[in-house]
């Protein structure tokens, strides 16, 4: 940090901060997005009951790497605050301590997969039977991949903490450009090679591949750009756990993993609930799940790049500027968001088309693409506070905040419109009502962020979230 970083800045200053760092964490993790878009259009065109089986399988992964991420993406906070006090070393050994919090959460989570029975069970066993044996396959190649997942979330979280995300971005891409024909290869097959089609399994073993080269090339990378020599990453072998470090990571990073595993699962168990009424219904909601997690790749990007700047200007010892380029992150995202959202409603039947040319399928969806507006626009504005709040170390507030709006309101209250409430009109009965439901719950999140953001910036000093 410099003094520079640290003075008065206008809006359009800030932004000038903010895109820089933005659009990489954009193209890269819209390239994370697209092995799941890939994996949708091509068993959209295989079959519905392997992408019946995406749609519970992928839902049940995210359910236990989400949370898994959230604690290990503690570290970005953590180090964004020591490079902008400039302890270099003290970053680096940062990172070696969350290598060992990432390997084992790797160990019950790929144990936890490899069964598949808990998600199977949520299922409430009305799979089709080809459906699950393809969901346990499916699964089964995911847990060989989680523990490449979780340490390349590391060099993710960490190169977003020194500001380097074209560095993440670059390898992000070059796992796309691997899983694209891996997937094509597995899911379709190769007859006369004696290669059969895998569907939905071939997809899971074409993700486990990819990840695992992305693993490989950023210890390449962090070992041979000078850039991260004064961070001490290499030389000593990794360290030894250290009690103290390990539990500061893990003080901010398992309310902040529990908040995003909340999040996250109050749409991927809806997923799982929605598979109970149809294979069709649950190939609807997959491809609106995938549309609204594509727009949601822009606002996590400037939530990144705003959660940084705060963190390293709260190191440098300026709270006044980290709170200025907080709330221009704010506007700018939750702006952008209305547009982009308004666009994609006003456009949704071609887009539609793009995903599936099933006619059963188009109709599934259709109903639910009409929320994407206003559903987008809440998740920019909880997500943007929730790494506003994550620089400032606040963690314990929002997880309450999630579970009573997204798990008690978004879930809950869902489940009550689409399958239990008597005398709901036919057109919220099933996964419409299960979206109308999650929006109002993201609503409510955002609102509450917020204000929860307002509080921080006027509490008295020392008062704790």
């Amino acid at each position: 940090m410099t003094a520079a970083d640290t003075r008065p800045e206008t809006f359009r200053a800030s932004l000038g901060r903010i895109v820089p760092l933005a659009w990489p964490v954009f193209v890269g993790q819209i390239a994370v997005l697209a092995f799941s878009t890939v994996d949708t259009v091509l068993l959209a065109r295989h079959a519905a009951t392997d992408l019946a089986a995406l749609s519970v399988g992928s839902a049940a992964y995210l359910t236990v790497f989400i949370g898994f991420m959230g604690v290990v993406l503690a570290l970005a906070p953590i180090a964004g605050r020591l490079y902008g006090a400039g302890d270099l070393a003290g970053a680096g050994r940062q990172v070696h301590q969350t290598v060992w919090i990432a390997l084992g959460l790797a160990v019950g989570g790929s144990g936890l997969l490899a069964t598949g029975q808990p998600f199977l069970w949520l299922a409430g066993g009305a799979l089709e039977p080809e459906v699950e044996r393809k969901v346990r396959g499916y699964l089964l190649a995911l847990a060989f991949s989680l523990p490449a997942s979780l340490l390349f979330t590391i060099y993710r979280g960490f190169n977003t903490a020194v500001s380097r995300p074209k560095a993440v971005m670059a390898l992000q891409l070059g796992g796309l450009a691997l899983k694209i024909p891996l997937s094509v290869l597995f899911v379709f097959g190769l007859p006369a090679f004696g290669l059969e089609s895998l569907g939905a399994v071939g997809c899971g073993i074409a993700t486990c591949i990819a990840m695992w080269m992305q693993v490989l090339l950023a210890l390449v990378v962090l070992r041979r750009d000078r850039f991260y020599a004064p961070f001490r990453l290499f030389g000593r072998g990794l360290d030894r756990p250290h009690r103290r470090e390990i539990g500061a990571v893990l003080a901010l990073g398992l309310p902040m993993g529990a908040a995003i595993f909340v999040e996250v699962t109050g749409l991927a168990v809806m997923g799982i609930l929605i598979a109970r009424l149809s294979s069709i219904s649950v190939a609807g909601h997959q491809i609106a799940l995938n549309l609204v997690a594509l727009l949601f790749m822009m606002s996590l990007a400037i939530g990144n790049a705003t959660g940084t700047l705060a963190a390293q200007r709260i190191g440098a010892g300026a709270p006044a500027a980290a709170w200025r380029i907080s709330w221009h992150g704010l506007a700018f995202g939750t702006g952008l968001a209305a547009v982009v959202g308004c666009t994609v409603y006003a456009l949704r039947v071609p887009v539609l088309g793009l995903y599936t040319h099933d006619a059963a399928v188009a109709a599934a969806a259709l109903p639910l693409l009409a929320w994407v507006a206003l559903f987008h626009l809440a998740d920019a504005a909880q997500t943007l506070a929730a790494f506003v709040l994550r620089a400032w170390h606040v963690t314990r507030a929002p997880l309450a905040i999630y579970a009573f709006a997204v798990w008690g309101v978004g879930l809950g209250g869902g489940w009550l419109l689409a399958e239990k409430l008597p005398g709901m009109p036919a057109d919220l009965r099933g996964a419409p009502g299960y979206w109308l439901a999650a929006t109002i719950g993201l609503v409510l999140t955002a609102l509450a962020l917020c204000a929860l953001m307002r509080w921080m910036q006027r509490r008295p000093a020392g008062t704790s979230a």
